[in-house]
């Protein structure tokens, strides 16, 4: 093994330990510091959204959305079934019902044409999460939306900075919610976001992230909440990551088309293009597809020959109805989804770090041309 190259290592810049160690000797170290409205400010102009509130991660900003819109036992929420398991977890935490639909495989995000065969009378809400290269196409999720008066949560945790048809992504959902985790396109350690226009939403996403503490008497609590909250620390870092985000999406898009050049006319493999017809791809991650069974090779041997050759991969999202937990629960039994399965199995994403150099995606790309 020559090297190592590692699948993500996030850039933090001089100018970002200077901040972090600024906060620290003003003694700002919890969630009531300063850096936590300049960051929370800064992120709503970003989105031009009205009301940004910060969080201890994607998955919190998750469990806070799916509550703060008053969804109730029995009611029923559509997710895309190639996701994290937080896109579940937040609705089985309100006693709510997760409604599976695949994906497709032109763009690995929710198969659109399949959403409105799942809305019954108990469907809610769309959680729309954007899946590791393009958004998903909101003028669509809109409609549909509007069409049956259900809400629109938009997890935009893997598109910081992309847009859809010159708007923002996480700009379009009643409640949106982001990551700040190491490997996003700016980071704050672990950490998240949610934005709204709805001043109600606003004040109810606070109080939840914030143990629903009594406006008359503190600790005399008004709801089950969460501490939930961002620390001033962190903050401060992600305020000042937030500065090079146009820089950060350039090198994202970059790295992407390095890769894609290469590994476009390799018939064996599939990875998606550097634009679609609304966005430009934001390979959040470099995400490819084995296409070629003959080969007798899935993602898990495919990674082990990678890492020979001191490459680091990641898999792909395991699918929802098939998460070991979802099984003992019975949540999704006899259901089918093709797609995801496939992509689940035969999919993994290559090192796609904001450090990463031309040379290394070249080396890669060279060692993978030789396999498959």
């Amino acid at each position: 093994m020559e090297k190592i190259i590692p699948v993500n290592t996030p850039i933090i810049r001089k100018q970002d330990i200077v901040n972090v160690a600024k906060t620290l000797k003003k003694g700002w170290v919890s969630s009531n510091g300063p850096e936590v409205l300049k960051f929370e400010d800064a992120f709503a102009k970003f989105l031009n959204k009205k009301y940004c509130i910060s969080v201890s991660s994607g998955t919190a900003a998750l469990e806070i959305a799916v509550k703060a819109l008053n969804i109730k036992k029995n009611d029923e929420i559509i997710i895309p079934n190639f996701t994290i398991i937080s896109n579940a977890l937040a609705v089985i935490k309100q006693g709510a019902k997760p409604v599976l639909v695949d994906s497709d495989l032109n763009t690995w995000n929710i198969k659109i044409d399949e959403i409105e065969k799942k809305i019954t009378k108990r469907t809610k809400a769309i959680i729309a999460t954007h899946i590791y290269n393009f958004p998903i196409d909101m003028d669509r999720i809109l409609k549909i939306c509007k069409k049956y008066k259900l809400y629109l949560i938009e997890d935009a945790a893997e598109v910081i900075g992309q847009k859809y048809k010159k708007k923002r992504c996480g700009s379009f959902g009643d409640i949106s919610t982001f990551s700040f985790y190491a490997n996003k396109q700016i980071t704050t350690g672990e950490g998240g976001m949610l934005a709204t226009n709805n001043l109600k939403l606003y004040k109810k996403c606070c109080s939840l992230r914030n143990l629903c503490f009594g406006k008359k008497n503190r600790f005399n609590h008004d709801d089950i909440g969460w501490n939930y909250r961002m620390s001033n620390i962190q903050a401060a870092l992600g305020l000042s990551q937030l500065k090079n985000i146009k820089s950060i999406v350039k090198k994202k898009f970059f790295t992407g088309n390095e890769y894609y050049q290469r590994l476009k006319n390799n018939k064996n493999l599939l990875i998606l293009k550097p634009k679609c017809d609304f966005a430009k791809n934001i390979y959040w991650v470099i995400g490819i597809i084995i296409l070629n069974k003959s080969l007798n090779m899935d993602a898990k041997n495919l990674a082990k020959k990678l890492k020979s050759f001191g490459i680091i991969t990641r898999p792909f999202f395991w699918p929802m109805h098939k998460q070991k937990i979802f099984l003992k629960m019975k949540l999704f039994n006899k259901e089918k989804f093709p797609n995801s399965e496939y992509m689940s199995k035969f999919g993994l994403y290559l090192p796609s770090g904001l450090a990463l150099k031309k040379k290394d995606i070249h080396y890669i790309c060279k060692k993978l041309n030789n396999i498959l």
